[in-house]
């Protein structure tokens, strides 16, 4: 027999973190400015951790809760709610997959010298792998880095790396090895902030438009110039030739990290909908009475009841130690569009006052549109699951292993 039931530990932490964001997270955003962003900041983590809401997916004798995947799905699922709930338990991104790879692949050196400030909430740390030529394709990066003595010397550019206008370490892919196989030409560099090798070029401008407050929350993606970055050679990563690992390590999670977070965007808004509609009165009529608007709400219960199952079905499958990829793909496109389809669906029930920023929907709107696009966009997780499909058929004779059809083998 399958086993819906959450464990009970499990749901205790997951009624304990919705409790802080709902009665801590919710109210502090009310108040929160790019003014007084620190102290706002500051006053939540302490709170957070005298609760012990650290980490959560760090391990204890580290300083985190030591969550397994389900907790860990079930926590994420509950901070995405508020734009302060992972940065209130210093598990935001793109920091958080970092030092999950800071922390399988880093020598002691490393993780004494940069994990520990970022575990501790000093630091924050962001990834530069992307160029302008070289993004869905990485294999297209043009940042080199050559060894001279004791120091690696890197020259390019990067493109749209994430809060690095707000980082105080940089991750930054190059290549090493242009003679050796395709996925093993590149190496990862840990870069401290801030470096004249490493430039702001500027934080480009997107459809989601900046604000003081949300360039101090690490909202910014950033160009950045390359140019004579001395890194010392016991910086390099995961090894020589082992930055495509180190990338899938962080994209792993980071991945499932914005499909959970897109959950909770998703109730969110989903919750300010209903919210209105039975209290808005057109033509004698609640809105919430009416067929095609109970319809509209239909379509995006199952879209979230979906979405849940799907990463809860991929956490177990991680606390298995199972190949989960296959599912990562799958769940990352259709995170993605539904976060996108509820919000769209909650704007449009508010009418003219959704389209306003009187309320969050214009910018959740503008905001999770990204989520096609980051950590690749859906046009290759689909091309690559669709092959996995068809690898299936020919191996097995059925699809059915590459479309959910061994759920819980």
């Amino acid at each position: 027999m399958i086993d819906f039931e959450i464990p009970e530990d499990a749901r205790m932490v997951r009624n304990k973190v919705r409790k802080f964001v709902q009665e801590e997270c919710h109210p502090a955003e009310e108040n929160c400015t790019a003014d007084n962003f620190e102290s706002v900041l500051a006053e939540l983590r302490g709170k957070a951790r005298a609760q012990g809401l650290w980490c959560p997916f760090i391990p204890q004798e580290h300083g985190g809760m030591g969550l397994r995947p389900l907790a860990n799905a079930l926590v994420q699922m509950e901070l995405g709610e508020s734009f302060l709930g992972a940065l209130s338990m210093n598990t935001q991104g793109p920091d958080d997959a970092t030092m999950l790879t800071l922390l399988e692949h880093g020598t002691d050196h490393q993780k004494e010298k940069f994990l520990k400030p970022l575990l501790n909430g000093e630091k924050r740390i962001c990834y530069s792998m992307t160029e302008k030529a070289a993004g869905a394709d990485a294999t297209g990066m043009q940042t080199t880095a050559v060894l001279e003595g004791d120091e690696w010397v890197l020259n390019g550019e990067k493109w749209f790396s994430s809060s690095a206008s707000v980082a105080d370490i940089a991750v930054v892919m190059a290549k090493t090895d242009p003679d050796a196989p395709r996925h093993e030409q590149y190496s990862t560099f840990i870069v401290e902030l801030p470096n004249a090798g490493y430039e702001i070029v500027r934080n480009i401008e997107t459809m989601q438009p900046h604000t003081e407050l949300g360039l101090k929350l690490g909202g910014s993606h950033s160009e950045i110039n390359i140019e004579n970055l001395r890194v010392p050679r016991e910086n390099i990563l995961g090894g020589r030739g082992q930055g495509f690992n180190m990338g899938q390590h962080r994209l792993a999670y980071g991945r499932l990290r914005h499909g959970m977070h897109n959950v909770a965007i998703a109730q969110r808004a989903l919750d300010l909908a209903a919210g209105h509609v039975v209290n808005r009165v057109t033509f004698g009529e609640r809105l919430a009475d009416r067929q095609g608007v109970r319809w509209m709400f239909a379509d995006c219960a199952a879209e979230i009841y979906k979405a849940r199952l799907m990463l809860l079905h991929i956490a177990y499958k991680a606390e298995k130690g199972m190949d989960l990829r296959q599912e990562n793909g799958i769940a990352k496109v259709f995170l993605a569009n539904m976060v996108h389809q509820v919000v769209d669906t909650a704007l449009q029930l508010h009418g003219a006052l959704g389209y306003s920023h009187d309320t969050p929907l214009a910018r959740w709107y503008t905001a999770v549109r990204s989520q096609r696009l980051v950590d690749g966009p859906d046009e290759v997780h689909r091309w690559r699951t669709g092959a996995n499909v068809i690898k299936a058929f020919e191996k097995y004779g059925t699809t059915a292993s590459a479309c959910g059809g061994e759920l819980f083998d």
